[in-house]
């Protein structure tokens, strides 16, 4: 997933928390919430995986 669905994907979540919370919707604010984490865990891990990918072409234009 590219970084801007993840980011679509917590601006979403955060929508979703906010009119939920408006309309007193708990439903909706907890599917936001966990859309706003889902969207942030993957944009963690895409970082991680990029900077792992770095690691390795340093070590290997090391030889």
């Amino acid at each position: 997933m590219s970084e801007e669905n993840n980011q679509f994907e917590q601006t979403k979540g955060n929508v979703k928390e906010t009119i939920g919370n408006m309309t007193n919707n708990k439903d909706l604010e907890n599917e936001g919430k966990e859309d706003k984490t889902s969207g942030k865990a993957k944009e963690v891990v895409n970082d991680v995986k990029d900077k792992a990918h770095d690691v390795i072409d340093n070590f290997k234009s090391d030889k």
